[in-house]
């Protein structure tokens, strides 16, 4: 039987791997045990991050919706409770979107908010 050499299989997978690794610093680019170490360090780092970018957005939106229903003498807890019990359906990134670039729509959800209270 033949000795079978994987020699295109490896070679498309190896070149994946150095396409993806252009613009590394140094050897990262050039060498093969680096580059591929380098690759699948940045995947995991990309595949982790893409979830805990939904989360970073999330405390932003909370952030802005504070500061701003501050302002209207309401902290962030009681303004959500209030729109809450004003069955006012409005998700944060919406609200956050509203306080800074409508303020006067911002502000009649605060009074909403605070009447329900």
């Amino acid at each position: 039987m033949p000795r079978v050499k994987s020699n295109v299989a490896r070679l498309k997978r190896k070149n994946k791997v150095m396409k993806l690794a252009k613009g590394y610093f140094g050897g990262r680019s050039k060498l093969w045990k680096a580059a591929k170490e380098s690759v699948e360090r940045a995947a995991k780092y990309a595949y982790r991050d893409r979830r805990r970018k939904k989360g970073e957005f999330r405390r932003l939106w909370i952030t802005r919706i504070n500061a701003a229903a501050r302002l209207h003498a309401l902290s962030y807890s009681r303004m959500m409770n209030g729109l809450r019990r004003a069955g006012v359906e409005i998700n944060r990134k919406v609200l956050a979107d509203l306080a800074v670039r409508d303020p006067a729509a911002f502000q009649q959800l605060a009074e909403v908010a605070r009447q329900a209270l």
